[in-house]
Parts: structure tokens; C-alpha cells; sequence
């Protein structure tokens, strides 16, 4: 296939289709650092109860699951065509890393998280993998706490129609330290990185394999507005 772009501006390029297609790889995979929220391979469900309207709904099943998350076979396909360089990969602690990597930052939810139905807790983080050199600017802890609600109809999923928006604020403090240069997103889902990329005034090239959340990516970046999609409690 010749990779024609879904979405461009003057900063953003995104396409529409799998990013281990040779086509779109040769675009993505030639960037200069890579941001980015792969599939865990968790299996990933979001639960199947959610609060609409002051009472509990059922999900859609298009609400609730995340394309190509039944293993980690695409995520580290996609990682391997990578070769090294800069690199900020989300993942879970249910599945280990691919490589090793150099650090570790922990997305810590301060808003409520899904609960765990076999414990008293409720899962509110989220790993991000660092890879690479050139990552610069002030030293900040290794926690980096969000604000953002991540439940019923004023939460961020609900909001933006995706099941695992990230917050762009998040996405923004990871660019800024980010070394010089284009901004990868192979697994763009609701865009956040590509919004946080130009919000920032950096050139950003992703790809989506779902449709529906081109037309999501597309509409955010097409609003001409700085699109905010929640702030770090503490960059």
C-alpha cells in the first residue's frame, strides 16, 4: 500500500492502518523519538459497569477493549523496528518489557481508578519505559501524578470516546524532555501524544489502526485550539 496520510497539518502527519505494514513503518519507524501507549497484551477490558447519567450503565463492547491487546506480539514487533533510539513506552506491570529499560516512570491516576474486584484497592498506575539518550530539562521524581477523572460521564474516556485516553498534559511533560526531532506514535488511539506534540510546536507522525479514533485524532487537531485533555497535578 502507498501511505497516504488520513490527517496532515503543518506539524502533524497521521495515517490509518497497522504500523507494522512495511509502508507506514518506513515512515513512523524513521522519526526521532518515540512516544507512545502500545497494547499491554493484557486482554484489556474496561469494566462492564460505568456510571451514566447518576446511575450504573452497560458498557458497549466497543467501549471496552483495546485493538491488537491479546499479546504483546505487536507491541514488540513495533519496539523492534525501533533500534535504540529515544524512546517513552506505557505499559503495565502484568506484562514485562521487551528490553530492559534504561528507567521507569510511574503514571500515578490521583482520581479514582478501576477497582480490583478480588481486592480493596483500585488500580490507579500505569509504568512508562524510557529508552535511550538525549533526554534533557529539570530533574523531576519518578512519579508523576495526574488529576484528570477517570470515571462516569465527566471522566476522560467518556469525554473523548476512547477507553484509555492519556492526558495530554502527561504527554506534554514527556515530550519536553524529549531529545530534538520528530515525535513517533505508531499506536496514536485517542491522539493525545499528537496533540501534545503540537501543542508544543513539534513535528509529530502517527498511526491508528482503528477508523473511528482517526476521525477522533483528526477532530481534536483540526479544532485550531490549544486541546489541554488534563494536566499533571504536579509537572
Amino acid at each position: 500500500m502507498s501511505a497516504e496520510p488520513y490527517y496532515q497539518d503543518d506539524l502533524v502527519v497521521l495515517y490509518l492502518g497497522d504500523c507494522l505494514d512495511p509502508a507506514l513503518a518506513a515512515v513512523w519507524a524513521g522519526a526521532d523519538v518515540l512516544i507512545t501507549d502500545p497494547p499491554y497484551g493484557i486482554g484489556y477490558r474496561s469494566p462492564s459497569l460505568h456510571m451514566s447519567r447518576g446511575k450504573w450503565a452497560q458498557r458497549k463492547d466497543g467501549e471496552s477493549s483495546v485493538s491488537q491487546d491479546e499479546d504483546t506480539k505487536t507491541r514488540d514487533a513495533a519496539l523492534s523496528l525501533w533500534e535504540g533510539k529515544a524512546a517513552a513506552v506505557f505499559g503495565s506491570w502484568r506484562k514485562p518489557p521487551p528490553v530492559r529499560p534504561d528507567h521507569r516512570i510511574v503514571w500515578h491516576k490521583t482520581n479514582r481508578g478501576n477497582l480490583i474486584k478480588t481486592a480493596p484497592w483500585a488500580s490507579s498506575d500505569e509504568e512508562i519505559w524510557i529508552y535511550g539518550g538525549g533526554w534533557t530539562g529539570p530533574t523531576c521524581g519518578s512519579v508523576i501524578p495526574t488529576g484528570e477523572m477517570r470515571a462516569g460521564s465527566a471522566g476522560l474516556p467518556k469525554k473523548l470516546g476512547h477507553p484509555t485516553p492519556k492526558p495530554v498534559g502527561l504527554m506534554e511533560l514527556l515530550i519536553s524532555k524529549a531529545p530534538p526531532g520528530v515525535i513517533a506514535d505508531p499506536f496514536a488511539g485517542s491522539g493525545s501524544t499528537l496533540v501534545a506534540a503540537r501543542n508544543l510546536g513539534r513535528q509529530a507522525v502517527g498511526v491508528e489502526i482503528e477508523e473511528r479514533y482517526c476521525r477522533l485524532i483528526a477532530n481534536r487537531l483540526s479544532q485550531g485550539l490549544l486541546d489541554l485533555g488534563g494536566k499533571p497535578a504536579n509537572p
